[in-house]
């Protein structure tokens, strides 16, 4: 359970690769974050203005806080327009990550330029690097949010090395408007890069695990319908891009209530379980099975039709020769599968009129006598 997560299940499960269903998320997290750069920058641009009106600033601040909004209002419609293509450049969070770390370490160095404290005591442009590793949250990777925050660290604490240096008396390492820059102050701020960096870590880790729970089938450890939903875009994007087809097969199990009954609903779970077993033994590369509730699972397959069929119905054949043994001793009991088969883009164009079509001829299959596939209607 989520509550009972320590820190020995957490960590393992940040370096993980996310899977097909958190980088369909992401996608869609990293076109937030595109849109809440956009949005953010342009207020950015207002600050430096403010300065400018009030005079609280002196000029050559003034003049680097414009620079650095005039370049973030720039690079932000650049990464808007690559990520609306959701999916497609997988360095693209990666990318802009980055980017958001190393303009705010751009910013703090030309400042220190003119004056070292400003440099790194500037707390308006440092806190972005605290905003930075939030927004990784966004694109459901833990090992992207580790590596901002270990980036965040490097780069501050490389400027603070390179300040402290060059400082050739202390008077250079202090401000008026910005007190005394020292180690010690340096110091506090990596605390708290770590600390954004472990808090949003953990954030992306129950993420991930709610989306398990959500994306996953409890009984047979299968995607369910929510991710199928989620998934099935980016496959027909990728179907489409290789020209081929994608073929959806929907199965139910023939008589399940009647085993259920008869042998009663745990033995009945271990039958389903069973039967998924058979199933997945028989997969290949590029086919994805779910269960979509009760007795009923979608595969998919990037196949034609009649290739489809022709795998679907040696699957159903394997199936009937595997009886399931519900105790030793007990009387093997067969169970079958009864499928209709629909296909991008002949039969539909998104995933509901493909499995309205695919259930049409799994109902004809059914009245034909069950423990059949159909890939047309008859």
């Amino acid at each position: 359970m989520i509550a009972n997560s320590g820190w020995r299940d957490i960590w393992p499960r940040l370096f993980e690769r996310p899977d097909a269903l958190m980088l369909e998320l992401g996608a869609g997290g990293e076109l937030l974050v595109a849109q809440l750069r956009a949005a953010l920058s342009l207020v950015l641009l207002l600050l430096p203005l403010v300065n400018v009106a009030t005079g609280e600033y002196t000029p050559w601040e003034a003049t680097i806080g414009m620079l650095g909004a005039v370049l973030a209002v720039v690079m932000s419609q650049v990464w808007l327009a690559l990520a609306r293509h959701r999916g497609l450049y997988r360095w693209l969070p990666w990318a802009t990550s980055s980017y958001d770390v190393t303009l705010t370490t751009l910013v703090l160095a030309l400042l220190a330029v003119g004056s070292p404290a400003t440099g790194l005591n500037s707390m308006v442009i440092w806190v972005f690097y605290l905003v930075a590793i939030c927004m990784t949250a966004l694109r459901n990777d833990g090992r992207l949010t580790v590596a901002i925050g270990v980036l965040a660290m490097l780069q501050y604490g490389g400027l603070a090395v390179v300040v402290f240096t060059l400082a050739e008396a202390p008077e250079q390492l202090m401000s008026l408007d910005y007190g005394t820059a020292t180690v010690a102050n340096v110091v506090q701020r990596l605390v708290l890069i770590a600390m954004m960096t472990t808090i949003t870590g953990t954030v992306v880790y129950r993420m991930q695990r709610l989306v398990d729970l959500s994306g996953t089938d409890g009984l047979t450890g299968l995607p369910n319908r929510t991710w199928l939903a989620h998934r099935f875009p980016s496959m027909l994007d990728a179907t489409r891009g290789q020209g081929g087809s994608l073929s959806i097969c929907l199965l139910n199990l023939d008589h399940f209530k009647r085993i259920n009954d008869e042998i009663g609903h745990q033995a009945g779970d271990r039958a389903l379980r069973h039967a998924v077993d058979v199933l997945q033994t028989q997969l290949e590369e590029g086919d994805f099975l779910a269960r979509l509730g009760g007795e009923e699972f979608a595969l998919l397959m990037p196949l034609p039709i009649g290739r489809a069929w022709e795998r679907l119905d040696s699957m159903r054949r394997t199936a009937t020769s595997q009886p399931f043994l519900a105790d030793p001793g007990a009387d093997p009991l067969r169970v079958t599968f009864s499928a209709g088969i629909a296909v991008w883009p002949q039969d539909g164009t998104d995933l509901a009129q493909l499995l309205r079509r695919a259930d049409v001829r799994l109902r004809q299959a059914k009245l034909e006598g069950r423990n059949r596939v159909l890939a047309r209607d008859t």
